[in-house]
């Protein structure tokens, strides 16, 4: 494959994760604007372990997932007593603090002669795990796309457990939930926390994509795209998030067709969309329909 075809295809797997982040959140009942801020927690995480302390990528990745798990479990303790619109724009200003945060953040160290570490608005430069590990392009689109795969199906399989099943009753019909037994709230924190971690991994993998990071790469756009990957995509099964971003990134961006309409098409589908199929095209009706025609 050429550099532009891997290149493209990484940033499908890179976006997939936090697109994976949103859609978990939706089927319990929530919708967040704030994913990004832990998409970012996750990249600045990881990054400093690995350029400033020379911690493997793997482990960096684990501690990244951590801090982001924390992150969110803090940041849903308050914002998840909220419902609907109001707990949106509770994530949503989580998020931008999370931007600000990482504005105000000057933390180098001096290594090789060279200082290396977060700089404020000027952004983080030198995470080089990957260059200096020898990692190719190719290499890296297998490791991204690997752990994405593992995501998938550890989704699937919760998908067909009770658990699965408790989650969607729960965002579907959250007083059943509780008459049932469940404790809507705890439940829902446990939830935004894994949904935290997700992001916070595809988060780490994005800055050692990229080598460089700045604040500005974690804004509300990448927020509001990764809630709409999955409204497009369909909430009926997991692959719903990864055809959304296929259709944005894979087709909108990655075609010359598009090139400097992209944000247009893409608003246009998607308001087409929320009027056609509330639910995205991969919704509950098709993939049921879909499991009948090809079992």
């Amino acid at each position: 494959m050429d550099d532009y075809t891997v290149g493209i295809l990484t940033n499908i797997g890179l976006i997939s994760f936090i697109a994976l982040s949103a859609y978990l959140l939706i089927i319990a009942g929530e919708m967040s604007f704030g994913q990004q801020g832990f998409f970012g927690v996750g990249a600045y995480t990881a990054g400093v372990a690995t350029a400033m302390y020379g911690i493997p990528l793997p482990v960096a990745a684990v501690l990244a997932m951590g801090a982001g798990a924390t992150a969110a479990f803090l940041v849903g303790l308050p914002t998840l007593r909220l419902r609907g619109l109001y707990f949106a724009m509770a994530t949503l200003a989580a998020a931008e603090m999370f931007r600000i945060v990482f504005e105000l953040l000057h933390f180098q160290r001096d290594i090789d002669g060279e200082p290396v570490g977060p700089d404020g608005t000027q952004g983080f430069r030198g995470i080089r795990w990957v260059f200096e590990n020898g990692v190719e392009p190719e290499g890296f689109l297998a490791l991204v796309w690997g752990m994405l795969a593992a995501v998938i199906v550890l989704f699937l399989l919760v998908e067909r457990s009770r658990l699965g099943a408790t989650l969607r009753m729960l965002g579907e019909d959250p007083e059943l939930a509780r008459l049932l037994g469940i404790h809507v709230e705890r439940f829902k924190l446990g939830v935004a926390a894994v949904a935290g971690a997700l992001a916070a991994l595809g988060g780490a993998l994005y800055a050692h994509h990229n080598t460089y990071i700045e604040p500005r790469n974690f804004d509300i756009m990448l927020g509001v795209h990764s809630l709409a990957y999955a409204l497009i995509g369909g909430l009926g099964t997991v692959f719903g998030p990864l055809l959304g971003v296929l259709v944005d990134i894979g087709v909108l961006e990655g075609s010359r067709v598009f090139q400097g309409y992209r944000m247009i098409v893409f608003g246009g589908l998607v308001a087409l969309l929320l009027i056609l199929r509330p639910r995205g095209l991969l919704d509950e009706r098709t993939v049921h329909w879909l499991k009948r025609r090809f079992a």
